[in-house]
């Protein structure tokens, strides 16, 4: 890649994770090759990275074009940005008061039927304007972008008809247009099935496929489709049906599968070649072995199933040792996983999922970034690669989920330009 001028140079990074060294999502042990350099820098020009390794070596390739301006890291940790690829942003509405019922033993499942999880979440976004959604998820979006996330996917699913559907992702392409974080749109109007469809869910199944899908795709509103497959919602069948129609589309699509009980959602994955499936709680065997055939990538949450105190988690582990890309992801949504920080979840992804920090940081960059399709743009740090990266207050990954609780992040450069200076957003 050719410059000119270098608009930028990170230089004296004690680490710097660069993810170079291989196409595609890493699976098995490349998880844990994340290709670290000490004594590194990285070179930017027009948004891009122009080079990324050790000082010296970068110094040398750039040698003659003059530089612009210099950032000393400090000795200091870099990543590539963090990338959150699940989460529900677009919302209206809180469900703290649902917390004393959780305590007291009420499942997330007998939450929903009596109306409330995500249906109490619906009324509230079907209520309140774009304006008011856009606001809101404006502000967790800061919080994303503070805490390292510099891509995100967003969700619909909480409008559960062709309005209020609408109305969320116009709202996410409005902050994707307007906030420094990109943002990856999914269109889930199979999220739950409506009040007004109770005991009619053939009924909602047909209207997402014959007027939701087609006007979201005329309108260019969502990229991918996800439904939610699980006991009470959206069976395998009707999954299959709206996937499947979804993909015929030129949608990509996604599932969540198998977080409560195991349907047979990681099955299906792996039979329409879902890019991802999602939570995998209760995931059989025979599931995850129909997902490595196919190539999808392993989205786990551990923020949710420690908010809704599961007695399991996913089995990550399992996963990486048979040989499947696992991605981790906050699952930011306003009941089972109210949180934005992948920081938080990185803690989680090493001491309930057993994941090592290199792996955790793979699940977070370039895995995560192949969980939405952008992989060959963003995730690592190399040549012609957008130049999205994070510096932190520390000197090592391993104190990223060792000390936990606390904001590591000092400063976001998102595409070549500093967004959070200090800890600080920038503008």
């Amino acid at each position: 890649m050719q410059a000119n001028q270098i608009d930028l140079l990170v230089y004296h990074i004690g680490q710097l994770v660069t993810m170079q060294g291989k196409k595609g999502p890493r699976k098995g042990h490349e998880m844990s090759e994340i290709s670290m350099v000490e004594n590194g820098a990285v070179a930017i020009a027009n948004g891009r990275i122009i080079a990324a390794g050790e000082e010296k070596d970068v110094r040398r390739k750039i040698s003659g074009l003059s530089v612009r301006e210099e950032l000393n890291a400090q000795g200091r940790l870099v990543t590539p940005g963090l990338i959150d690829p699940h989460t529900h942003l677009v919302h209206a509405g809180s469900r703290e008061h649902e917390l004393e019922l959780k305590l007291k033993g009420v499942s997330y499942l007998e939450i929903l039927a009596m109306g409330g999880g995500i249906l109490s979440t619906v009324r509230a976004t079907r209520n309140a304007t774009e304006d008011e959604l856009y606001e809101k998820a404006r502000k967790s979006l800061d919080l994303m972008l503070l805490f390292g996330a510099t891509t995100v996917e967003a969700k619909s699913g909480y409008g559960l008809n062709l309005e209020n559907e609408l109305k969320q992702l116009r709202v996410a392409k409005r902050l994707n247009e307007h906030h420094p974080v990109e943002i990856v749109s999914t269109f889930m109007g199979a999220h739950a099935v409506p009040p007004e469809y109770k005991g009619r869910s053939s009924e909602y199944v047909d209207l997402i496929v014959e007027e939701m899908l087609p006007e979201v795709k005329r309108q260019g509103l969502a990229e991918f489709c996800d439904v939610f497959c699980e006991q009470g919602e959206f069976t395998v069948q009707e999954a299959r049906k709206i996937l499947s129609a979804a993909k015929e589309m030129g949608f990509g699509i996604k599932i969540h599968a198998d977080e409560i009980e195991p349907l047979g959602g990681a099955q299906l994955a792996g039979e329409l070649g879902c890019i991802s499936a999602e939570h995998l709680l209760a995931a059989t065997d025979e599931g995850l072995d129909a997902m490595k055939r196919a190539g999808v990538i392993a989205v786990c949450l551990p923020a949710t199933s420690f908010n809704l105190r599961a007695n399991n988690h996913a089995r990550a582990r399992k996963m990486i040792e048979m040989g499947l890309p696992v991605a981790l992801s906050t699952d930011y949504n306003p009941g089972s996983s109210p949180t934005e920080s992948l920081q938080f979840v990185m803690t989680l992804g090493c001491l309930n999922l057993g994941m090592t920090p290199e792996e955790v940081i793979t699940a977070m960059t370039i895995n995560a970034a192949y969980a939405i399709g952008r992989g060959d743009v963003v995730g690592s740090l190399e040549t012609g690669k957008q130049a999205d990266l994070v510096i932190y207050n520390a000197s090592n990954l391993a104190y990223l989920p060792y000390h936990f609780g606390i904001n590591h992040v000092d400063t976001v450069i998102k595409k070549g330009k500093v967004v959070v200076s200090e800890g600080k957003l920038v503008g």
